[in-house]
């Protein structure tokens, strides 16, 4: 079975060329990340010099990177080959530790026909 691609998911509604046959229902990916004692030190003396904050952008990046992967894992499962409305969310479950969610519209497109 192949996984959703990521050239199948859009933050819209629909995919120009691509008509939709079946509606599957919500997916999603969620992650829940905390800061290690290190990375925080780290962050502490970049953020002494003002600017990114790289240590702390590479750690959403990557949390978005896997809820997203877990969110296209779960439309497959689903049987879809593409999602659609796709949203990320992010909320501090406790002091330090943050959830990340990648969230959409599982669905099963066709190519639409031509005009």
């Amino acid at each position: 079975m192949a996984v959703v691609s990521t050239a199948m998911v859009t933050t819209a509604l629909e995919i120009p060329g691509q008509k939709i046959v079946r509606n599957l229902g919500v997916v999603r990916g969620i992650v829940v990340r905390s800061r290690s004692i290190v990375g925080n030190i780290g962050a502490a003396l970049q953020s002494l010099v003002g600017g990114n904050i790289t240590l702390y952008s590479e750690l959403c990046e990557k949390a978005r990177d896997d809820a997203f992967k877990l969110m296209l894992a779960h439309a497959t499962a689903r049987g879809g080959n593409a999602v659609i409305g796709m949203r990320y969310d992010a909320n501090e479950v406790a002091a330090g530790i943050t959830e990340v969610l990648a969230y959409g519209t599982a669905v099963v497109l066709e190519k639409a026909p031509s005009a």
